[in-house]
């Protein structure tokens, strides 16, 4: 044991050495090295197995580091975007026509979950006896207390306690603070300015790390859970990651080519350094910093736009939550040989749509929204326990595909904001990326 430990991690140092080499040596893209770096990882994870955990740390320590910065670049960039556009109105207009592409796009993927699952039925013929039920408690939040909780009762504790949307919510009226105290306050401004860039450039720096970071969470995952866990959820896993491309080819790439008329190659190439940290890393929240860089970048957005719509979309654009939670819901209904009519379908859709809103853009998290979602088509709280303790050992391999899909939402809706708001540069957003 002992030996195959040392040998696993010489394989492994020898692995960093190599993705190093390619960075400092050729021309190879950040994406392109975490491409490679995820590759890699599934098969030393496969070969290795379950000696592939003593080398999550890694991957622990790089997510981290990204979420260190996720608050000050929320509150940062958010005062400083607000600031730059210099009246409140264009914030107005942004923020409407934000939302509503976010939930426009969160209603066609609960949708698509819904049909994959009608029409492959993963629920069929799958026995829970012997499964043992999720028994921590399935918690869930009211759409009211969602809004609720919106407006912070003490700014400072919400961003002591990364609690994301007061987050918004204050540095949104801080901006607008600045913008109406004039020349007063126009220092205050370049503050903030000054600090979402510095902040920007910290996370340029981590991200040099993610190769190492995605590689050992990838390993992780792929050494303990095993082609065993695969197969008993295969059927279910295969239909969501359909489900999640087709979201992200034919919704967002139908969105960037024919509404903002630009060219999804450079799209896709644009935002792939934020994909790949996102299915890696399993966190919309952690993967902000990326999102945000490619989106300026590669894609042309200004500043004023991404700061804005970016940080909201980590918090409220969960289509992947929405799409998973349609099929489970589906899942979980043939399981226990529920029937469900066209109103149950109708309520599944506008309850996925609603708790999908303010998920914690952290791992896992749809899982505890599944108990309000089965509730509505009659779904008993022991039924919850089981269907969400057969899904939980392999929730990781789900989620990684769900953020995935939630991040690229991200970044559609902020090109075309930014295309209907003039606030994009073209010419950044047709050249090759730059990361």
């Amino acid at each position: 044991m002992i030996q195959m430990k040392i040998v696993y991690w010489l394989v492994l140092i020898s692995t960093f050495l190599g993705i190093y080499y390619l960075g400092s040596k050729t021309d190879l893209k950040l994406w392109g090295r975490v491409i490679i770096a995820l590759a890699l990882g599934i098969i030393i994870g496969f070969i290795f197995g379950d000696l592939a955990e003593t080398s999550k740390w890694i991957g622990d320590l790089f997510v981290r580091l990204i979420r260190m910065l996720v608050v000050p670049l929320i509150f940062t960039s958010l005062v400083s975007g607000v600031v730059a556009m210099g009246d409140p109105k264009k914030l107005g207009s942004i923020g409407i026509k934000s939302i509503g592409l976010y939930l426009i796009t969160t209603l066609f993927a609960i949708i698509i979950g819904l049909i994959l699952g009608t029409i492959f039925k993963p629920g069929n013929g799958i026995d829970l006896t012997g499964v043992d039920p999720f028994t921590s408690g399935v918690a869930s939040m009211s759409v009211a207390e969602r809004l609720f909780g919106i407006i912070p009762m003490n700014p400072f504790s919400s961003l002591a306690n990364g609690e994301v949307l007061p987050i918004i919510f204050f540095s949104i009226l801080l901006g607008i603070g600045i913008i109406m105290g004039g020349d007063k306050t126009k220092s205050l401004g370049n503050f903030f300015s000054a600090a979402a860039e510095a902040v920007l450039k910290i996370a340029h720096m981590v991200m040099q790390v993610a190769p190492y970071g995605v590689l050992s969470l990838v390993a992780w995952v792929s050494g303990t859970m095993g082609l065993a866990a695969l197969q008993n959820l295969l059927v279910l896993t295969v239909i969501l990651y359909m489900g999640c491309l087709f979201h992200m080819i034919f919704v967002y790439g139908g969105l960037i080519r024919i509404f903002a008329k630009l060219p999804l190659k450079n799209f896709f190439r644009g935002i792939l350094d934020a994909q790949a940290v996102a299915y890696s890393t399993s966190s919309s929240s952690a993967t902000l910093p990326v999102t945000l860089q490619c989106v300026q970048e590669n894609l042309g957005v200004k500043k004023t736009v991404a700061s804005s719509v970016l940080p909201l979309g980590a918090t409220i654009n969960m289509d992947g939550t929405a799409l998973y939670l349609g099929i489970v819901a589906l899942f979980a209904a043939q399981i226990f040989g529920i029937d469900l009519s066209f109103t149950d379908y109708l309520l599944i859709a506008m309850t996925a749509t609603l708790t999908s809103i303010g998920t914690a853009g952290i791992p896992s998290a749809s899982l505890f929204l599944l108990a309000t979602v089965l509730s509505v088509i009659g779904v008993s709280d022991e039924q919850t326990a089981l269907i969400v303790g057969f899904v939980l050992p392999f929730d990781r391999i789900l989620d990684m595909a769900r953020t995935a899909v939630n991040i690229t939402g991200d970044a559609t809706v902020s090109v075309l904001v930014a295309k209907s708001e003039n606030e994009i540069d073209e010419d950044v957003f047709r050249e090759n990326a730059v990361l």
